[in-house]
C-alpha cells in the first residue's frame, strides 16, 4: 500500500487568543498518510466530536507535543488495514477509542485496558502504539492526538484504537460512544457501580456530563440531580429525566443539592474540568457517599481535602478516566441500550457543522452554548 492524502485540522502552537473564528489555531491542511503498518488501520472518517479534551490542548491547559493533528472522539469506515489485523476488513464501520490498550502491560492484564502503560506513554509523545508518527505536513511529522487525530477525513491508528460497530449506526451519534459516552456512562456504571435507587448529582452538564446523568438514570439511580452554571443545560438534563437541576452559579448551590438528597447524594460526579467545581461536589456527597472526578483541569490546579472528614465519614474521592472502561465490552454494551431507547445519546448533539467551521465552533464549546458539535465528512 502507498501513501494517501488527507485534509486535517492540524493545531501548530497552543494558547491562541480569543475569539478562536478570529485567531483560528486549527489550520485545515492537506497531509500525507503512511500505509497502514503491522497492527494498524485506514480510517475513512465520517464524524468526530468536538471535546474540552481538544480545547484544552488549544488553550493550553493540556500540553501536548507540537504541531498536531487535532481530534479525538470520530467514527468512521476501515479503508485499509496492514499486517497482522485480522478481525477488521474494509467497509467496517468502526469507533475510535483514544487510549488504545496493549493488552499485556500491568493494567491490561488486570483488566484494567484504560491505564494501559504503553498507551498513555505513546499518547503523551503524540505517537502510535506501535511506535512514530503516520502523518507528515508541509515541514515534517505531526503528533497525533491520543492516537486519533480524528478531525480529518481520513486517519491511520492502532488496531487498538478501534471498536467495531453496526452499519446502521448513524455516523454523528457513533462518534459520541469513543468518548463522551464511555466517559461519563463509564464513570456511573463502572467506576462508582452505581445501584437503582441510590441518589445521584452530576456537576457540570457537557457531553460528558449529561452522559453520566444518562448513564445514571439507566442505572435506576433516584434522584438525579443536575448541575451546572446554563440555564439552558439544565434545562437539557430536565428533558432527559433530570428529577432536580440547580444553578451552580447560586451561593447556596451546595445547601440545595444536599437538601434534595436527605443530606448529600450517594454519588457526586465532577465533570467541569474545575478545582471549585470538584471542591462543590465533595461537599454535596452525603457521609459514606463517593465523589468521582472524571474532569480534566489544568496540571497544576489542587483540591484541598479535610482528612477527618475522609476518615470519620468514610468518604471517597476518586478518579475516573475514560469512565474504567473496557471498551471492547462497553461500546456495544452501550450502543444496544441506545438502540433499545435506554440510553438516547443523540440527544447530547448540538448539531453538525464542515471542517472549515472547526474554530469558531471550538468558541461556542468554550463559551458553554454547545453540548456536543460533530463536524462531518
Amino acid at each position: 500500500m502507498s501513501t494517501i492524502t488527507s485534509r486535517a485540522a492540524v493545531l501548530n502552537a497552543m494558547g491562541a487568543a480569543r475569539p478562536y473564528a478570529d485567531s483560528r489555531p486549527l489550520g485545515i491542511e492537506t497531509v500525507t498518510l503512511d500505509a497502514p503498518g503491522m497492527g494498524e488501520v485506514r480510517v475513512a472518517i465520517r464524524a468526530a466530536g468536538l471535546c474540552h479534551s481538544d480545547l484544552s490542548v488549544i488553550n493550553g491547559d493540556r500540553p501536548r507535543p507540537m504541531p498536531m493533528a487535532l481530534g479525538h472522539e470520530a467514527a468512521g469506515v476501515v479503508e485499509a488495514v496492514g499486517a497482522g489485523v485480522n478481525d477488521l476488513q474494509p467497509g467496517d464501520h468502526v469507533v475510535m477509542v483514544f487510549m488504545p490498550s496493549c493488552g499485556h502491560c500491568n493494567p491490561c492484564a488486570g483488566g484494567r485496558p484504560a491505564l494501559c502503560e504503553p498507551g498513555a506513554a505513546a499518547n503523551g509523545k503524540g505517537e502510535l502504539l506501535g511506535g512514530g508518527r503516520r502523518i507528515h505536513g508541509r515541514e515534517g511529522e505531526l503528533n497525533h492526538h491520543l492516537g486519533c487525530s480524528a478531525f480529518a477525513d481520513r486517519a491511520v491508528v492502532s488496531r487498538r484504537s478501534l471498536v467495531k460497530v453496526p452499519a446502521d449506526l448513524p455516523f454523528e451519534h457513533a462518534a459520541l460512544f469513543g468518548c463522551a459516552v464511555l466517559t461519563g456512562v463509564g464513570a456511573v456504571v463502572n467506576t462508582a457501580g452505581v445501584r437503582a435507587g441510590q441518589s445521584v448529582a452530576v456537576v457540570g452538564l457537557g457531553g460528558v456530563g449529561l452522559a453520566s446523568v444518562l448513564g445514571a438514570l439507566a442505572s435506576g439511580a433516584t434522584p438525579v440531580v443536575a448541575v451546572d452554571l446554563s440555564d439552558e443545560k439544565l434545562a437539557l438534563a430536565r428533558t432527559l429525566g433530570a428529577v432536580h437541576t440547580v444553578n451552580a452559579a447560586a451561593p447556596d448551590a451546595v445547601e440545595q443539592v444536599r437538601a434534595l438528597t436527605g443530606g448529600g447524594a450517594d454519588f457526586v460526579f465532577e465533570m467541569a474540568g474545575s478545582a471549585r467545581a470538584l471542591e462543590n461536589a465533595w461537599k454535596m456527597t452525603r457521609r459514606g457517599g463517593t465523589t468521582v472526578t472524571a474532569g480534566l483541569p489544568p496540571p497544576d490546579a489542587a483540591l484541598a481535602v479535610n482528612i477527618v472528614s475522609l476518615v470519620a465519614e468514610e468518604r471517597t474521592l476518586k478518579g475516573s478516566y475514560i469512565g474504567t472502561c473496557v471498551p471492547a465490552r462497553d461500546i456495544p454494551r452501550y450502543v444496544a441500550l441506545f438502540r433499545e431507547g435506554r440510553l438516547p445519546v443523540d440527544r447530547l448533539l448540538s448539531g453538525t457543522i464542515a471542517l472549515e467551521d472547526i474554530n469558531a465552533a471550538f468558541d461556542d464549546l468554550a463559551d458553554g452554548k454547545a453540548v456536543r458539535t460533530v463536524v462531518t465528512f
